[in-house]
């Protein structure tokens, strides 16, 4: 029986390539990578499955999705999406949450690999620390450890939306409430952050950075040891949402109005942050296109030499930024 392995080596391009090409519900390439990988496929004779393509199947047409904790918006909004995307494709997703630390992830993975899931989606990577699965097919989400099959949005674009935004406000003091060191998403947030000071030609202050959870109460602490200072930002970037409401309180708490003392963005977009007093200034990351992508991975490349998919954030401009006073 020919693979989709198969063809993408005689074809010359990746296995996620081919799966994207022969895909008949994504829009026709007609580029000249495209038309090869249909030839080969015509050649060698494929038929694509593309529920069990890829996947050791052990019949049980379950996904299982590990995540931090679904009190986090952002991670109940991206198993939703799983959730969604699986369901076109007749799979059912069970859920298992970590509280993002190494020894409950392993446990998970074990408990969801009895339970004979035909694959995994997690979104408890760390840099540098490949993801331990066994046999068992699996994809990355939102997060990467550089080298598994990974589904990311563009975490140092979206920083640097988020801060050109505020420099073209006029800001140039600008803090960075940052999340925790082991998680791709908010390396990439300050990488992003900082490649923005430096294109506006604003010196990097590590003064202005504080932060280290992506939790309301770490960005409650960060935004007061920030902000209650002679020499405060009259702007904050903070890597996730909850962490920008964390600096609302502590602005709040400190006397300052915003955004006429402070301007501040967050990272997201989840429901609530719209609906704010001040509606939160955010960057919203494309959910659904990065759930169908990690369940691509794992349906087409689960076995962990894959490629990493990243789909584009976009800034949503709210009332919570204005030009400095």
């Amino acid at each position: 029986m020919v693979t989709i392995l198969d063809v993408a080596r005689a074809a010359g391009v990746s296995k996620s390539t081919v799966s994207r090409v022969l895909d008949e519900r994504l829009p026709r390439s007609t580029n000249a990578t495209a038309e090869r990988v249909r030839e080969v496929a015509a050649e060698l004779g494929y038929v694509r499955d593309p529920l069990a393509s890829g996947l050791r199947r052990s019949g049980t047409s379950t996904v299982g999705v590990i995540v931090p904790r679904l009190t986090d918006t952002v991670m109940a909004m991206l198993y939703e999406a799983i959730t969604e995307v699986a369901a076109g494709r007749d799979l059912f997703t069970v859920v298992a949450t970590t509280e993002d630390l190494p020894e409950a992830q392993d446990k998970a993975v074990e408990s969801l690999r009895r339970r004979r899931v035909d694959g995994l989606i997690l979104t408890t990577a760390r840099v540098g620390e490949p993801v331990d699965v066994g046999k068992t097919s699996y994809a990355l989400a939102l997060r990467t450890d550089g080298s598994s099959p990974a589904a990311i949005g563009d975490d140092r674009l979206g920083a640097q939306l988020a801060t050109r935004h505020l420099i073209d406000l006029g800001h140039r003091r600008i803090g960075l409430v940052g999340g925790p060191a082991y998680a791709s998403s908010a390396r990439g947030r300050a990488e992003g952050y900082q490649e923005a000071l430096d294109s506006g030609e604003i010196g990097f202050d590590p003064a202005l950075v504080a932060g280290d959870a992506f939790s309301i109460e770490a960005g409650e602490i960060a935004g007061r040891a920030l902000l209650d200072r002679p020499d405060r930002p009259s702007a904050v970037f903070a890597v996730n949402d909850n962490t920008a409401i964390g600096v609302l309180a502590a602005a709040h708490a400190l006397g300052l109005e915003v955004p006429r003392d402070l301007s501040i963005v967050g990272y997201n977009d989840i429901p609530v942050v719209s609906r704010l007093p001040v509606p939160l200034t955010t960057v919203r990351v494309p959910f659904r296109q990065i759930a169908a992508d990690a369940l691509r991975l794992l349906l087409d490349d689960g076995q962990g030499g894959g490629e990493t998919l990243v789909s584009a954030p976009t800034l949503i401009p709210r009332g919570s930024t204005a030009a400095p006073r």
